[in-house]
């Protein structure tokens, strides 16, 4: 099953499993003096961007404005866009950090056997045959890899990379994600333990 690296996958007030927007980027900076900004692409659907496509730019208090892509073209490892009517840097700073949306309806279809991360939200994780936890959202900028943030029983999760060498099935419908971890792995991620805690601290 090979993964897709999707819009909507990240866990922002406002975007939860079932919500009606999916996220398609995060913007990062301004970019230029006339109202650009550059942002961090979650798609990587070919052409996902495309002049005069309609998103809604939601921020971190969870008001949400409408915007149309006036121009585009990639930059440094990013995407730089031009929205109409944000002319100036002043405009574009009020959208630095927004989570950029369409509605779910708009989102783009895959081709058979690719998987939308944002669908895996709210899975069980296995390793193998033991059950690891419920997947609660996905974090990007971290390394090649999301990290899926998996709760299980302990109080803190689990950071688990969503790398295609380590899985083994995805089933959204059956609601359950199967991987093949390396050794040692989930030793590596687990919440550190109350007397481990205290002798950090004792450091």
């Amino acid at each position: 099953m090979r993964p897709r690296q999707p819009a909507g996958c990240r866990r922002y007030k406002g975007q939860t499993v079932g919500d009606e927007y999916i996220s398609l980027a995060r913007v990062l900076k301004t970019q230029g003096r006339h109202g650009e900004v550059a942002v961090e692409v979650h798609s990587d659907v070919p052409d996902r961007f495309v002049e005069g496509m309609r998103l809604f730019a939601l921020d971190e208090r969870g008001g949400r404005r409408q915007l149309t892509v006036e121009e585009l073209w990639p930059h440094k490892g990013h995407l730089v866009l031009k929205f109409a009517g944000i002319d100036s840097i002043s405009d574009a700073e009020i959208l630095v950090r927004c989570e950029l949306q369409v509605p779910q309806a708009e989102r783009a279809e895959l081709e058979p056997g690719w998987t939308y991360i944002s669908d895996l939200t709210g899975c069980v994780v296995f390793d193998g045959d033991r059950e690891i936890g419920k997947i609660e959202g996905v974090q990007f900028g971290a390394g090649e890899a999301p990290l899926l943030i998996v709760r299980g029983q302990a109080k803190a999760p689990y950071e688990i990379p969503f790398a295609e060498a380590y899985l083994a099935e995805v089933d959204p419908a059956k609601k359950q994600l199967r991987m093949r971890l390396p050794e040692g792995m989930l030793e590596v991620n687990a919440p550190l333990s109350e007397e481990e805690k205290r002798e950090m601290k004792k450091d």
